[in-house]
């Protein structure tokens, strides 16, 4: 059981970003204080020595909890899986973001799903982005040194789905008015009689 992260305290609001994998699965955790981010932790979960599917399924469950209880998050973001040509490598993929949601609905943190091309946009601008450039934006965006980032692009994934996720719900509510009906209920001194 993992102790809890003491700097996560000092953030109004902590973002744990998932990208899931069946072979390395990425993790990045945020957080935030009003217009602020930073990067609180990033890394990956290495699967590849499980034989069994099963039981890579069951250490993504036990690690997504670990980190939950670790960061104690208020949200959750996760990478949609994406429609590919190999329907057994995406139901396989499903089954392990479905569990890392399942780890995060236990401890009733909310759940927000991005597809890759909204992440990429979020941070890049440009939702065909490499995942270098995803990486290298994220660097230079939360000025994280070189040395700090992993091999894996997973782990920056991950965290790039955390940003994305604080941006999208950091937009303000825009009213919407369905008619003119409504816009003159709503607004009775625009309108001349």
């Amino acid at each position: 059981m993992s102790e809890v992260c003491e700097a996560v305290r000092d953030f109004e609001r902590v973002i744990l970003g998932i990208d899931p994998g069946t072979n390395v699965m990425g993790y990045g955790v945020l957080g935030a204080n009003g217009k602020k981010i930073t990067v609180v932790t990033m890394g990956v979960i290495r699967l590849s020595k499980f034989d069994s599917h099963y039981l890579r399924l069951r250490r993504i469950h036990e690690r997504v909890t670990d980190l939950c209880r670790q960061y104690l998050p208020d949200e959750l973001a996760i990478e949609a899986p994406f429609f590919g040509k190999n329907v057994q490598s995406m139901l396989k993929l499903g089954r392990a973001q479905g569990v890392a949601m399942a780890a995060a609905l236990t401890r009733d943190i909310p759940i927000a799903e991005y597809e890759p091309r909204k992440i990429k946009q979020s941070i890049t601008g440009n939702g065909a982005a490499s995942k270098e450039q995803v990486k290298e934006m994220l660097r230079r965006m939360l000025s994280i040194p070189q040395e700090y980032l992993l091999p894996e692009l997973d782990a920056t994934d991950a965290l790039a789905a955390a940003v994305c996720h604080y941006y999208e719900s950091s937009k303000p509510a825009v009213a919407k008015t369905t008619s003119w009906k409504d816009y003159i209920a709503k607004n009775p001194g625009k309108v001349r009689q």
